[in-house]
């Protein structure tokens, strides 16, 4: 466009000179004159004025040229102001906001799954996830996430909490089938540990017992009497010792939840539990088999963000485009995020705008701008040239009428 303008000043110039030769010849010719001189006045002036912003004309330091260079200084301040004063504000962001619905956005391009840009850029993130897990160090990553766990952990009060569950499940009868489980278990143990309870019975009886061989049987009676009392407790719902047993449960769901002695024991239980190594070489182990299988999955051609992954994403999207109230949920979350952002750090995000110009040198920010507006600077010096020479046609007409 630099050169469109100035071959169009060339021109003007040239076609001056042949009406200047040829003014004689017939009257027109004036007319032709005067375009061509008001047009090359225009073209050198605008030329002047949009080299000037940029630059010294002709490398000669007329004042009040070289416009950007020489203010670069106050046009980074004036840019930084305009954009906290006109955008990062909470206000403005807040209204752009409320117009724009992000949640549908996410799920419209969550659900595209076969778009080939979407997919492009849903494996560029599959790899950039792959890429992140590989290159943390996995022991000491494993060791934050596990003392962020722990920290949290140590913040939840956890007796009354487990005192809720206990007592909503006792008051739903959903502990029963616990219950159950519990008498199952304990009919298993005892079975597995015949021999044991034999030989406790034989150690207790006196000497008498034993000459007589009625060790064994009394054994084989308490066995009896024991399978006997748990299978009873099986199958009798309204047994007493369930009656018993839930009490007791009963009890330990209000001590939870009131009885100080209990919650401290509990928390006791709890820290030694997070502070026991064999917990952490357990979670340590957890994390590592975590880590591979995800980086395994995503890297399969039938996994990843095409497979299991990208099926999930999918489901997501189409909620997200479907549900209005979590639309509305996640938009209003998105925006007090990013106006609680703005409203924290706008005065950082511009200071960091003011900062990278003022760092610029003069010849990297006159090339930037120059590359982003001269286009239609050069458009200015075209319309000056042929602004110019109908404004001399213009002058010339009036003249020859007075």
């Amino acid at each position: 466009m630099r050169m469109t303008a100035t071959l169009l000043l060339v021109a003007m110039a040239g076609l001056f000179i042949v009406a200047e030769t040829m003014l004689t010849v017939h009257p027109a010719w004036g007319y032709v004159h005067a375009f061509a001189e008001a047009g090359m006045i225009g073209g050198i002036a605008d030329w002047f004025a949009v080299t000037a912003l940029f630059r010294h004309p002709l490398g000669l330091p007329i004042p009040h040229t070289a416009i950007i260079p020489s203010n670069k200084d106050r046009i980074a301040d004036t840019m930084a102001a305009f954009l906290r004063t006109n955008f990062l504000t909470p206000v403005v962001v807040a209204r752009r906001m409320q117009n724009m619905n992000v949640a549908k956005a996410a799920g419209d391009f969550l659900a595209k799954r076969g778009d080939s840009t979407e997919g492009r850029v849903r494996a560029g993130a599959a790899q950039l996830f792959v890429e992140l897990l590989e290159s943390l160090d996995p022991d000491r990553l494993g060791l934050q996430v596990k003392a962020g766990l722990a920290r949290q952990a140590e913040k939840i009060d956890i007796a009354p909490l487990l005192g809720r569950m206990l007592e909503a499940a006792i008051g739903d009868n959903r502990h029963g089938p616990l219950m159950d489980g519990m008498i199952r278990w304990a009919g298993l143990t005892l079975e597995d540990n015949e021999d044991m309870v034999r030989d406790m019975v034989a150690q207790r009886a006196n000497s008498v017992i034993r000459w007589a061989g009625l060790d064994g049987r009394l054994a084989n009676s308490v066995l009896d009497g024991l399978y006997k009392l748990l299978a009873e407790i099986l199958v009798d719902p309204e047994h007493p010792l369930r009656g018993k047993v839930q009490e007791g449960l009963e009890k330990l769901a209000q001590d939870l939840q009131h009885d100080a002695e209990t919650r401290a024991k509990v928390e006791q239980m709890k820290a030694d539990l997070l502070n026991n190594p064999a917990v952490a070489d357990w979670w340590m182990g957890v994390w590592e088999r975590l880590r591979t299988s995800l980086i395994a999955r995503i890297r399969r051609p039938e996994g990843g963000m095409d497979g299991e992954i990208g099926h999930s994403l999918a489901e997501l999207g189409q909620t997200l485009q479907s549900d209005p109230a979590l639309q509305m949920q996640v938009n209003r979350f998105a925006r007090r995020t990013l106006v609680g952002t703005v409203n924290r750090y706008g005065e950082q995000i511009v200071s960091l705008v003011s900062t990278t110009v003022k760092s610029w040198d003069a010849t990297t920010i006159t090339g930037r701008i120059e590359r982003a507006v001269g286009r239609d600077l050069q458009f200015i010096r075209i319309n000056g040239t042929l602004v110019g020479g109908l404004v001399g046609v213009t002058i010339h007409f009036i003249t020859e009428v007075i």
